[in-house]
């Protein structure tokens, strides 16, 4: 009878427990009891929505959203999709939901020339992220570093003149400016140079330049064999693979004899200081500004070597050489584009730099400030070509809403800023290239338009380059406005059809007539 009191005790007891659970399962149905984003229905098994997706990627995206809404749901193979046109949903994945949507996701094609997904940008959110952030910013991109290292950006805007100077004619800017761009990183990372110096290292950094725009172009959301479950993704993405793992290795080799030069300098530098018997040598030596970013990450391994290994410092470094090289050049070729399509708006920006700098020396940076029509050409590119078009891909990492619409752990965000930036509703005359839309704006007017710009992303995963951007698009973009007079090769319009890719070049490089100012004949020659 004890025994049958206990089983009968223990079996309400559990039918209770029981009852609780289904009660708060219901309850959690009907909390979270929302609709997934309207997605088209012409959806194929294994495909998904696939097919109906071109290059380049946001323009077709673009087109299914003006079709279903600025919120709807893909299904990129056997994943879910998010896909946002939207400035106001935009603000609420990455204010509401922004360590929600945190993450990044991992395309197996992007394992080798991530490390393993450990890079800056597309690293998982979490502490290993943290610590690459930090560095990155605190020996590179803080206004402190961006100060320490303005005579470099200095004396690369001032070679870039003398040798169109040199030049002037037919000139091709894409490799010129792309040069500037990578000896700026390589020079803030290594102390070097690459662009300008003859043979091999000129050679080399030719090379590198085609690397960076090929990894470019196959990464990102843009590679449908990602998509696809195991088997069937690594037979539709295995020439992809084999292109990514060479492009990674022969950038990978670069960068680690960089480290390589730097340990063997540090080691002689130290060898020497024990010679001369230098206690106090070696306290001052730890004490001084690292003048280079692989002294301070070599610095910091010195102290904990687990943590920093070389492969942490190369894949920091390939991540800034990566985002800070063709984004850069690329926004300056579209915004040289856009003013060669437009001389009254060139004109304006030269007599705007005429009447505050003069023609008896070159501009400077400590001058953008006072350039503001400059500032507004600058914006308005970013508007019209902003440089990641579909921002770097998120990932939720946890169930969440946006947009009112249920959004399951795991799905990919892909916000269109190409489109958000060209939206009607928000722009007028979206599609002209009007600087003036910039200018005498209100303050409550100005916050809103920051609002709705947003060509380095928004929320933590900001690119923290863009102080660095602004002030060298500003300082080489006013130096070729100053400088020379700019004219179409013809007279039909540059052309503006764009490129695919994680990033977005021209789907040509621009080619264009260059001739020095009359005025600006003396300065130029004397630099």
């Amino acid at each position: 009878m004890d025994a049958m009191n206990i089983i009968t005790s223990l079996a309400l007891f559990l039918s209770f427990l029981l009852v609780i659970k289904l009660f708060k399962t219901n309850k959690n149905k009907k909390k979270n009891k929302k609709k997934p984003p309207p997605s088209p229905p012409n959806s194929l098994p294994i495909l998904g929505h696939l097919h109906l997706l071109q290059k380049p990627l946001h323009q077709s995206l673009a087109s299914l959203s003006a079709q279903h809404g600025p919120i709807l749901l893909l299904r990129f193979g056997n994943r879910p999709a998010l896909i946002v046109s939207s400035a106001s949903i935009a603000n609420e994945c990455f204010t509401t939901n922004d360590i929600a949507l945190a993450d990044r996701p991992h395309f197996p094609s992007m394992a080798v020339i991530t490390y393993n997904h450990t890079s800056l940008p597309f690293a998982a959110y979490g502490p290993n992220w943290r610590e690459m952030r930090r560095i990155a910013t605190v020996e590179a991109l803080s206004g402190p570093r961006l100060a320490f290292f303005s005579d470099i950006r200095a004396d690369e805007a001032r070679s870039l003149a003398r040798r169109l100077f040199l030049s002037s004619g037919k000139v091709e800017l894409s490799s010129s400016l792309f040069g500037l761009a990578m000896n700026v990183m390589m020079r803030i990372i290594a102390g070097k140079r690459y662009y300008g110096e003859k043979g091999e290292k000129e050679k080399e950094a030719h090379n590198f330049k085609d690397v960076i725009e090929k990894i470019f172009s196959l990464t990102g959301a843009n590679n449908v064999g990602d998509f696809f479950p195991a088997a069937i993704g690594w037979f539709a993405r295995r020439e992809v693979d084999k292109k990514l793992a060479r492009y990674h290795k022969y950038r990978d080799e670069i960068v680690q004899s960089l480290i390589d030069e730097h340990k063997r300098r540090r080691r002689e530098e130290e060898e020497e200081e024990e010679k001369e018997g230098g206690l106090k040598q070696k306290q001052k030596q730890k004490q001084k500004i690292h003048k280079t970013m692989i002294d301070a990450l070599l610095a910091f391994q010195d102290e904990q070597p687990e943590q920093y290994t070389d492969v942490f410092i190369k894949s920091l470094i390939n991540s800034l050489i990566a985002a800070g090289t063709d984004t850069s050049s690329n926004t300056i070729e579209w915004s040289m584009s856009l003013l060669l399509n437009n001389p009254d708006k060139l004109e304006k920006a030269r007599q705007e730099i005429d009447d505050q700098i003069g023609h008896d020396r070159l501009l400077e940076e400590s001058d953008l400030i006072k350039l503001p029509y400059l500032h507004c050409i600058i914006n308005e590119t970013f508007r019209l070509y902003p440089v990641a078009p579909l921002l770097i891909p998120h990932v939720a990492r946890e169930d969440c809403e946006v947009g009112g619409y249920a959004v399951d752990r795991g799905t990919l965000l892909l916000v269109n800023v190409h489109k958000i930036h060209r939206d009607p509703a928000i722009w007028s005359d979206p599609t002209k290239f009007l600087p003036e839309r910039f200018q005498n704006v209100k303050e409550e007017e100005g916050l809103k338009m920051k609002m709705m710009l947003m060509p380095f992303g928004m929320g933590r995963r900001r690119c923290p380059g863009e102080g660095l951007a602004l002030k060298e698009i500003g300082l080489v973009l006013g130096i070729l406005i100053q400088c020379f007079q700019w004219e179409r090769i013809g007279a039909e319009e540059v052309d503006m059809t764009e490129g695919s890719g994680l990033t977005m070049p021209r789907a040509k490089h621009l080619e264009a007539l260059c001739r020095p100012h009359q005025y600006m004949m003396k300065v130029l020659s004397q630099i």
